[in-house]
């Protein structure tokens, strides 16, 4: 974790204002807090677990060897986790193999119970799960508490879908068979999770999984495994069996870990959630024993502003929302900003304001709306594609450089102008808080321009016209479109993308299919006559 550590280089100038609503940088960062932060105490202090879950026990690595966990707004060492080998995961994997029988046959009615209960133990400890979110991953305290009643929500709509999963009666095509399909667990199931949203990502796939009644192993992530931890108790406390779900963390065996997830015979089903790159060679591995797959893959979502919106004002907070939510760090942040040249000054100049309003700093400080991004990796690509979009004709009215003064990773939240299709913000997810607007001034080369990508996670719009909506929805190559909204995340609806983006649900009625499979099963010597 050296690496991460480093301080920072030298702060990157900000170039003097273009524009004349451009806010100077140095009143802007006024607003930022820049007093240390206090980490609240746990109201339940047995939530913070520096363990693996493993067959129902908190366990350390057979090694003894741990890594650190550091608080991303300051570097800061919050923990240790331990470092788990594929040794140690092989145990996690058998208990999960042994309690598969057994809970596969559980009433639907019982695995639901079990799922409501655990929801309920998330919303009791809300405050507990957004302190260890806010100080794992940096983002404010009110965004973590959010993600907590998202993620609990995972629980609660599962628990509703597990009594409903029902087979079929199809008509044969031969005299005298009858055909009936059961739905059933597809087995032990093997999940890698982002650091983004250490909580949701977990729930979202632990839930459809134990409602199916298939078992889990689940590698959390590094930068942020307390929350999966503290999660995987509440579980317990739940009533979860043994061996059902198993958490297991580690830093430089992370490669190996997804290897053995990937490889193992007695795993049947792969689901994860991270870059386009690393999907492609979990997928390349997984095909030695030809898995069940879902990813939920890179994304470079596309935001369009037509001149005829409903509201600009209501298109701005569209932005804002999906594009600064989580300091730019979810995989359907809009990326890439269109906005038609009769309303792009005006819709520049509102985005600003807004953007200047927002309050940088640590995530527990009362009042802040944008944290630090995840670490110095993440700085990096965030700076060059400021600088990038600058030396090729971006004019930065906002923002633009670090906040070294707040912390180890603070980056002012920003707007660039007068962007092109050259420059890398236009082909590669930023991942940071960096709005980009690109003009544009027909509704065919802007979709043309919304479908120059690889991936195809999520897209949004703003218009009034009925027809431009269904024209635009339709033609966007997206797995999920926005219209009218910058928010699209809801249990109820199904959560993939389309491309280099991945394939498979996650959430919805949908979601539930992706752990279970299809057995068909034949009666024949069905039609004999009735006797007199």
């Amino acid at each position: 974790m050296e690496k991460f550590l480093r301080p920072l280089g030298r702060q990157l100038t900000r170039p003097r204002p273009k524009y004349p609503y451009a806010v100077p940088a140095v009143s802007y960062a006024r607003r930022y807090l820049t007093v240390p932060h206090t980490v609240p105490a746990l109201k339940d202090k047995s939530l913070f677990i520096q363990k693996c879950f493993v067959n129902g026990e908190w366990v350390a690595a057979e090694s003894g060897k741990s890594f650190e966990v550091q608080d991303p707004a300051t570097g800061k060492t919050i923990g240790t986790c331990p470092e788990f080998t594929p040794e140690d995961t092989h145990h996690a994997i058998a208990a999960a193999t042994t309690a598969f029988p057994s809970f596969r046959k559980t009433l639907a009615r019982e695995r639901a119970r079990l799922l409501r209960r655990w929801h309920q133990l998330m919303l009791d400890n809300a405050d507990d799960l957004a302190t260890l979110i806010t100080w794992e991953n940096g983002k404010p305290f009110a965004d973590a508490k959010g993600e907590v009643l998202y993620a609990a929500s995972f629980f609660e709509w599962f628990s509703e879908e597990a009594p409903r999963i029902t087979g079929d009666t199809i008509p044969s095509s031969i005299p005298g068979n009858r055909i009936i399909t059961l739905k059933e667990p597809v087995g032990v199931c093997g999940f890698i999770t982002p650091w983004n949203f250490p909580a949701a990502m977990i729930t979202r796939k632990v839930a459809p999984a134990l409602a199916a009644g298939c078992t889990v192993v689940a590698k959390s992530p590094s930068e942020t495994p307390f929350t999966a931890n503290a999660i995987a108790e509440l579980g317990l406390r739940a009533g979860l069996p043994k061996g059902v779900v198993n958490i297991v963390t580690g830093l430089d065996n992370t490669p190996a870990i997804g290897k053995l997830l990937t490889t193992h015979p007695e795993i049947r089903k792969v689901s994860f959630t991270g870059s386009t790159n690393v999907g492609k060679l979990l997928m390349q591995q997984s095909s030695s024993t030809l898995k069940k797959l879902s990813f939920e893959l890179g994304g470079n979502a596309p935001f369009i502003v037509f001149d005829d919106a409903i509201d600009l004002d209501a298109a701005v907070a569209g932005v804002v929302a999906s594009k600064f939510r989580s300091s730019g760090q979810t995989c359907v942040c809009a990326n890439r900003i269109y906005v038609q040249r009769g309303v792009y000054e005006e819709f520049s100049r509102k985005l600003a304001e807004k953007v200047k309003g927002f309050n940088l700093g640590h995530g527990f400080h009362e009042g802040i709306t944008h944290g630090p991004v995840i670490n110095e990796r993440a700085m990096t690509k965030v700076a060059e594609h400021v600088r990038d979009a600058e030396s090729k004709g971006g004019k930065i009215i906002i923002g633009g450089s670090k906040a070294e003064d707040l912390g180890l990773n603070f980056f002012h939240p920003t707007i660039i102008t007068d962007m092109t299709k050259d420059m890398q913000l236009a082909s590669e997810e930023t991942f940071g808080p960096v709005a980009g607007i690109f003009p544009f001034e027909t509704e065919k080369e802007v979709v043309e321009l919304a479908n120059a990508a690889e991936v195809g996670l999520a897209g949004y719009f703003f218009s009034k016209d009925v027809r431009r909506i269904f024209r635009v929805a339709e033609a966007l190559e997206v797995g999920m479109v926005g219209v009218n909204t910058g928010i699209i995340s809801d249990p109820a609806g199904p959560f993939g993308g389309v491309k280099q983006s991945g394939f498979g649900r996650e959430g919805s009625k949908y979601g539930i299919d992706e752990f279970l499979t299809i057995k068909t099963v034949t009666f024949g010597g069905m039609g004999e006559p009735l006797q007199d």
